[in-house]
C-alpha cells in the first residue's frame, strides 16, 4: 500500500477536539426549508402542535433556522466518547486498485455497536426524552439501523423502545432485528394488525413488504396515543441533520490538520440524515461563498426521489397522519420495489436538502443496486471493510468520479460517507453472488401514481 508524504492511512482527533456544538445549516441558507405544514388548516405547524408528537426541545430544534451552533449538552457528549471521534480513512488501497491520480477519503462512521452514524442521533433524541421525564419512544426502522440505535440509546437511558420494521426488512435481516431486541426494544414487521393505520395499509395492499411511510404512520399513531411516549425519526427533519453534523465537522477538522480540501463529497441519500450530517461545514462554507465544492447525493434507482421527484408538499407517512412537509418526494403512497438498501426506501427527501439540491447548491444521481452491490465487493476487498449497501451507494459513486480523474488526469480529492457495516446484510449479499439480484427501475406510469396522491391545495403546484 503506497502512502503520501506525511498523510496517514486513518486520521484521527483527538477527544479534546470533537465538537462542543451541532452546527445548523439552515443559519446560512438565503432560502430557508419551507416550515412543516398542518395537513388540516395548511398552516404551518407551530411549537404547541408538534410537541404532542415530538419531544419538546427536539421541537425548538427543528423550528430554529437562525441559530448557526447550538450546543451539544456534556451528557451527550460523554456518551459520543464511547466511538468518536471516528477516522477519517484514507483510501489508498482503493486508489491504487483503480489506478486513479484522484485522492479517496472516507468517514467511517460504523465503528460502534450499533454500526452505523444513526447512534449520533440516537442518543440525543434519546436523551431528551429522558430528560423531559417520558416513559418511553416510538420509531420506524428501514434495513434496521437507525431501529439499532435508537434501541441502544435507550437501553443506556433507561427508556422503553418500540420500533415498526419495515417488513421486508424485518425478514431479510433477523440478525439486525435480535441486537435491538437484545436492547430491549419490541419489533414488530410493518404494516401491522397492531395499529389502526397499519390495518387500513394491508386492506388497501394485501401482501405488501411496506415502506418506511408505512412504518412511520403506524409509530406515529402509538406515541400519540400512548401516556408518556413521543416519536422519534432517524432522519429526514432538521434535528437530524443537526445532530448528524458531527460527521462533517470532525471530518473537516481532520482535513484541516493536514490541508487537506476535498473538491467533491458525496453521501448516500434515502431521508438526507448521512448526508446531510456529511455535507454541514462545507455546504456553510458554500453557503456563505467562502469556498466551493462539487456535492453528490446519491440514491437508488428503486427510489429516486431527488432525480424523478416532485418539489412540493406532501405527507411523510404512508397513512397521511404526519404534517406536510416541502420535499423532494414520489408521493407517499410509493411503495418501492423490495431492495437490499432497506435505508434508502423512503418516499421523499429531507426539506433542508431538497431546498439546497432545489436551489442548484448540491446534485443527485440514481444508481441500480447490482452495480452498487459491485462497488461494495471491490471496496470490501481492497478496504477490509464489508460495507452497508447504503453505503455503497457512495462508493459506486466514489468509483465512477475516480475513473473519470483516471481518464481526464485531473487530481481531484474526494470525500464520501462510509455510513456503517454490511455484516447484517448477508441475505442481499448472497443474493448478489447468486445472480438473482435484479434492478427494478419504476416506470413513469408507478410514479405518476404516487405523484397522483400528493395533495393538491393553493400553492402546492409541482
Amino acid at each position: 500500500m503506497k502512502q503520501e508524504g506525511t498523510i496517514p492511512y486513518k486520521i484521527y482527533l483527538e477527544e479534546s477536539e470533537m465538537p462542543t456544538s451541532w452546527y445548523n445549516m439552515r443559519a446560512d441558507m438565503k432560502v430557508k426549508p419551507a416550515p412543516l405544514l398542518n395537513p388540516g388548516t395548511h398552516e404551518p405547524m407551530t411549537f404547541e402542535e408538534l410537541r404532542g408528537v415530538f419531544c419538546d426541545e427536539l421541537v425548538e430544534q427543528e423550528l430554529d433556522d437562525t441559530t448557526a451552533y447550538i450546543k451539544i449538552p456534556q451528557e451527550i457528549r460523554d456518551f459520543y466518547r464511547m466511538y468518536r471521534p471516528s477516522p477519517l480513512v484514507r483510501a489508498y488501497c482503493l486508489e491504487e486498485k483503480l489506478q486513479t491520480p484522484a485522492k479517496i477519503y472516507y468517514k467511517f462512521e460504523g465503528n460502534n455497536t450499533s454500526g452505523s452514524h444513526k447512534l449520533n442521533s440516537a442518543i440525543a433524541q434519546a436523551y431528551y426524552a429522558k430528560k423531559q421525564g417520558l416513559k418511553g419512544v416510538t420509531t420506524e426502522t428501514g434495513a434496521g439501523q437507525w431501529g439499532t440505535a435508537l434501541s441502544m440509546a435507550c437501553a443506556y437511558l433507561g427508556l422503553d423502545c418500540k420500533v415498526y420494521m419495515v417488513k421486508v426488512s424485518y425478514e431479510q435481516k433477523p440478525f439486525r432485528r435480535e441486537v435491538m431486541r437484545t436492547y430491549g426494544a419490541s419489533v414488530t414487521p410493518s404494516p401491522s394488525e397492531t395499529t389502526e393505520v397499519g390495518r387500513r395499509i394491508l386492506a388497501a395492499h394485501p401482501g405488501t413488504t411496506g415502506s418506511l411511510g408505512c412504518a412511520i404512520s403506524e409509530a406515529v399513531e402509538v406515541a400519540t396515543s400512548s401516556e408518556g411516549y413521543r416519536y422519534v425519526l432517524g432522519s429526514v427533519l432538521n434535528q437530524v441533520l443537526l445532530h448528524q453534523s458531527v460527521i462533517g465537522l470532525e471530518s473537516k477538522a481532520a482535513m484541516d490538520k493536514y490541508g487537506i480540501v476535498p473538491d467533491v463529497i458525496i453521501g448516500c441519500a434515502g431521508g438526507g440524515s448521512n448526508l446531510g450530517g456529511l455535507i454541514a461545514p462545507f455546504m456553510g462554507e458554500k453557503l456563505r461563498g467562502e469556498r466551493d465544492y462539487r456535492i453528490i447525493a446519491v440514491e437508488p434507482a428503486s427510489c429516486p426521489s431527488f432525480t424523478r421527484g416532485k418539489f412540493a408538499y406532501d405527507f411523510c407517512d404512508t397513512g397521511m397522519i404526519c404534517p406536510l412537509a416541502k420535499m423532494y418526494t414520489l408521493g407517499s403512497g410509493f411503495i418501492p420495489s423490495p431492495n437490499h438498501a432497506g435505508g434508502l426506501r423512503f418516499h421523499g427527501m429531507s426539506s433542508t436538502l431538497s431546498q439546497l439540491y432545489h436551489d442548484g447548491l448540491m446534485e443527485a444521481k440514481a444508481v441500480e443496486q447490482t452495480s452498487v452491490f459491485e462497488a461494495a465487493e471491490m471496496f470490501a476487498r481492497v478496504e477490509g471493510i464489508l460495507p452497508a449497501p447504503e453505503s455503497a451507494h457512495a462508493i459506486r459513486a466514489t468509483i465512477d468520479e475516480a475513473l473519470k480523474c483516471k481518464e481526464t488526469g485531473e487530481e481531484k480529492t474526494i470525500l464520501f460517507g462510509l455510513t456503517g457495516t454490511g455484516y447484517f446484510d448477508m441475505v442481499a449479499y448472497e443474493k448478489f453472488h447468486n445472480g438473482e439480484m435484479s434492478d427494478h427501475i419504476p416506470t413513469d406510469a408507478e410514479l405518476q401514481a404516487g405523484f397522483d396522491g400528493i395533495p393538491k391545495f393553493p400553492g402546492n403546484e409541482f
